[in-house]
């Protein structure tokens, strides 16, 4: 039976911190609705002291942004938007347009059509979030989206030049500094100067996860993305320090991420423990992540890999490191997460910036139902049917006038009714199902 060595914080504080949160968005989202621009900048004022004369970036502008960056880091740049384009290409590939003749003269089908215009959203707050452009907007452009537009907010008084760089790169149509729930509204719901999107993707702090919420139905979104949740699954083949290095790693995204660790050795567990103590008294960002580790922090034990298994499926983890004897058992056997992360080789960190999969995962238990956003988020896999013969018309409608009839459909019936009587050459009453 599964033993719990440490625990995060109780639910009933968490819903309460969400309550806040949808109130807030709500009153923005209504500003901006209303009020369009105006409102934009106002909020954009308030809430990171940026007012420019213009949000969207020149042409002169993004160009001064990308000299400012290292050849070096724009080479890296360019090494990890070659790796996501050639996946998400590869994930393409496997989606093939289908036509079929389900019975002679019936025609069935469906085509993968790519959205038309997305707004992608690059978080800049605690991090500047360089590989969130690499992840929406190279996957886009691969995807055959016509319009891209992408929000960051502005870092210390402007623009952040790497992530102005991996925009321009990644195939951005138009960058905007632009922040926060104020910059998902504007995207999603146009302005005078911004036209509105069919989609919004990329992760973003709570009230842009619950901007995204409640604009959804309006427009597209990729997901919901919480707070970044890694779960760490090893057995006594690894030791402490490689997996309190894996959790803390993740757990420096910010105060209410999620760190689980789960074996079925109490030692290594201890030794997790006391390792992740000795780490953050010398890791640069133990401010954040010591809040997520005492606050969000489990350590599991468990029994047997099976029963491992079974609380890693429970725990629904958007990113999972698997560091045992035989990773690939959990690969086979897993049904809930994000990402998988296979072997001690491997680490989270490689999605999130450069290997090539997409870091934009699904978090709060989604993995049950969802995976992360790839290449066919952005493709609209949209059917289509043809009826080539008379025959084919008249067999079809009989079955189809006979079935709307069960149901009380009787014009739905006549829609049938009148093909089998111009095709078929059957005289069938108006509103009479076809014998």
């Amino acid at each position: 039976m599964a033993r719990f060595l440490k625990r995060g914080m109780d639910a009933s504080a968490i819903k309460a911190a969400d309550a806040q949160v949808r109130s807030t968005v709500e009153g923005i989202l209504a500003q901006v609705e209303e009020r369009k621009d105006v409102a934009i900048r106002e909020l954009s004022k308030k809430f990171d002291n940026w007012e420019p004369k213009d949000f969207r970036l020149t042409p002169a502008e993004i160009e001064k942004a990308i000299s400012q960056v290292s050849k070096r880091d724009l080479d890296d740049i360019k090494f990890a938007q070659a790796q996501v384009r050639n996946f998400a290409q590869k994930q393409k590939d496997t989606m093939k347009d289908l036509e079929v003749e389900t019975q002679p003269g019936v025609i069935l089908g469906h085509r993968h059509i790519p959205v038309n215009a997305i707004g992608c959203y690059v978080p800049g707050g605690r991090y500047p979030m360089v590989a969130s452009a690499h992840m929406s907007i190279v996957t886009a452009r691969v995807a055959g989206v016509k319009r891209i537009i992408a929000c960051a907010p502005p870092f210390k008084g402007g623009p952040h030049p790497a992530i102005v760089a991996a925009m321009h790169f990644g195939g951005a149509d138009e960058i905007y500094v632009l922040g926060g729930v104020q910059a998902v509204a504007a995207m999603a719901l146009g302005t005078e100067t911004i036209a509105p999107v069919d989609m919004i993707v990329g992760p973003g702090n709570a009230y842009v996860a619950e901007a995204k919420r409640q604009l959804f139905g309006r427009v597209g979104i990729d997901l919901l993305a919480g707070p970044t949740e890694t779960l760490v699954i090893a057995d006594d083949t690894v030791d402490g320090e490689i997996c309190a290095t894996d959790l803390l790693g993740q757990a420096e995204h910010g105060p209410t991420s999620p760190a689980v660790l789960l074996t079925n050795s109490e030692k290594l567990a201890r030794d997790t423990m006391s390792e992740i103590e000795r780490l953050l008294k010398i890791l640069p960002t133990a401010d954040a992540a010591g809040k997520a580790w005492a606050d969000f922090g489990e350590v599991i034990v468990c029994d047997s890999e099976d029963e491992m298994v079974q609380e890693a499926d429970r725990i629904a983890s958007e990113h999972v490191q698997v560091m045992t004897r035989d990773p690939d058992h959990f690969l086979n056997n897993m049904k809930n997460y994000g990402s998988l992360f296979l072997g001690p080789r491997t680490n989270v960190a490689y999605g999130d910036k450069v290997i090539g999969t997409n870091h934009t995962l699904p978090t709060k238990k989604a993995a049950r139902y969802t995976g992360g956003l790839w290449v066919g988020k952005f493709l609209k896999t949209c059917t289509y049917q043809k009826v080539m013969t008379d025959q084919a018309s008249a067999m079809i409608g009989e079955y189809c006038s006979r079935l709307c009839m069960l149901e009380g459909f009787s014009a739905h019936a006549e829609q049938a009714n009148v093909r089998v009587r111009r095709y078929g050459g059957r005289n069938v009453p108006y509103a009479q199902a076809a014998e």
